[in-house]
């Protein structure tokens, strides 16, 4: 694959970027409603949405830069530097935040194991006789790795797509010739589209889950925890990971329909990993112990970032992970730098009376259309406005925060129960991961290779969408019902 090397800055949208919040800062009057501060504040926040769209650094860049720009020019009404400082830095304590960074760190340990590979093999294994099997095996290896992997582009890029890649070519099925359409095709689309299920199922299976979790608990007050996420999720999600194999099988029709060799070359594989080792058993043993403990540390007093905290320490003690595999985890300290810039800058919009405002005005306009409407027409409609206009994002974590507070906030304005309003905004923040090649971290990986044309990953990526949201607003509320959130 060539690798297109990025410039360090990209000056130009950035210069412009700047240009326009300086004209914003210095000539705009704020609108009726909005203090000085909240407008300066909400200036610096959507300049940071701007630039990580734009991709003007890497997003840690971006968010060091953020904090910067915050406390040196003070939007929130810091009386000193001192003031302004402590607090661009004060989500830097958030235990959310840490929960993330330390899930990463454990994320290290499956794939330095090997015990992802391994699993990925074996389901291959039992299930791959034929191409959908072939791709509920690698399905089912998603969901295995989702709760303590939240990376989907490590799980979906860095596990299952080699994987996946070198069955295709094993196959005959090549990225740059028509022969594609025998599997490689669908396997690369049922890779993405189930990843996006995957994440929608766990708290800790995709940052943008942790990031829409603070938001709702810096507009709410409500803290959504591991097994009532995992509860209110679990239902509409396996329906769609059910059925969105089968919607994608249908719509590529791979010309290979049986892959007998696979379980055989999945054997092989597995031969020369060797047996099991007591590295892969320990990982496997602490990932089994973190699912309980979040699904049920409540009633023992544990916090979930504590179980985090605990499920790292016994992989540093039992020498899974090093230190240095700490220090070296990138991705990890990356997350802490542009999670706690954002979430900063969110919660000061919230304080300054900023995303109430928008929520308000927006409500009133989209009262006056939906008028005396049942709330379920009015979580679909807001729903599906949310998700569409990810086709103007490249990143998912711009788009919860830039939207997120705000149509959750609308929706429960408009009479939407509260926790339906979360879980149906949460699990859609999932669903709009696959409608374009760049909608995700992961897709550029899963589309460079050239297996998915453009028009059929945008067509097979509007068509899930359509489906996926069809199950929320069936399935989903049925469920959520039945359970007693609404």
């Amino acid at each position: 694959m060539n690798v297109v090397k990025k410039p360090p800055v990209k000056w130009l949208p950035l210069i412009i970027i700047a240009a326009i919040s300086a004209v914003l800062w210095l000539y705009v009057t704020p609108p009726e409603g909005i203090s000085q501060q909240g407008w300066q504040t909400s200036i610096i926040f959507v300049a940071t949405i701007a630039c990580i769209v734009a991709e003007i650094m890497p997003i840690g860049a971006i968010g060091l830069l953020a904090i910067t720009v915050f406390a040196v020019l003070r939007p929130s009404g810091a009386d000193t530097n001192a003031a302004a400082i402590e607090i661009a830095l004060s989500e830097l304590n958030s235990s959310l935040i840490w929960l993330i960074v330390i899930a990463f760190m454990i994320a290290r340990g499956f794939i330095k194991t090997g015990l992802s590979k391994r699993i990925a093999y074996y389901l291959v294994k039992i299930l791959g006789k034929n191409t959908l099997g072939l791709a509920y095996g690698l399905s089912v290896t998603d969901i295995a790795l989702a709760p303590a992997i939240p990376s989907t582009t490590a799980r979906a890029g860095g596990v299952i797509y080699p994987i996946a890649e070198a069955l295709a070519i094993n196959f005959k099925s090549n990225p740059k010739d028509e022969s594609r359409n025998r599997i490689g095709t669908f396997l690369m689309l049922t890779i993405s589209h189930v990843n996006d299920i995957t994440s929608a199922m766990f708290l800790t299976a995709f940052t943008g889950n942790l990031l829409a979790a603070k938001l709702v608990t810096t507009s709410l007050n409500i803290t959504l925890g591991w097994g009532q996420w995992f509860v209110a999720a679990i239902v509409p999600c396996l329906v769609s990971f059910a059925v969105i194999p089968l919607v994608i099988y249908f719509l590529t029709n791979p010309e290979l329909k049986k892959t007998p060799e696979a379980p055989r070359l999945a054997a092989d594989e597995l031969k020369k990993m060797g047996p099991i080792t007591i590295k892969e058993i320990i990982m496997g043993g602490t990932v089994v112990l973190l699912l309980v403990l979040w699904i049920f540390g409540k009633r023992f007093g544990i916090d979930s970032t504590a179980t985090a905290f605990i499920g790292l320490t016994i992989l540093i003690l039992s020498g899974v992970l090093s230190w240095d595999d700490i220090k070296g985890e990138k991705a990890a300290w990356d997350t802490l730098i542009w999670f706690a810039a954002l979430l900063m800058m969110a919660d000061q919009v919230d304080k300054l009376g900023v995303t109430k405002w928008l929520g308000d005005t927006i409500g009133g306009a989209v009262q006056g259309y939906l008028g005396q409407s049942s709330w379920v027409f009015v979580i679909i409609a807001l729903s599906v406005a949310y998700v569409y206009l990810h086709y103007f994002f490249a990143s998912g974590n711009a788009h919860i925060s830039a939207l997120f507070q705000v149509f959750l906030l609308v929706a429960i304005a408009l009479g939407v129960p509260q926790l339906i309003a979360i879980f149906s905004l949460v699990i859609c923040t999932n669903y709009f991961g696959s409608i374009t090649q760049f909608a995700n971290a992961r897709n550029p990986l899963l589309f460079a290779e050239g297996f998915v044309p453009v028009k059929t990953w945008w067509k097979v990526g509007f068509i899930c969408s359509v489906v996926n949201l069809v199950i929320v607003f069936t399935v989903g509320i049925s469920w959520w019902k039945i359970i007693g959130l609404g």
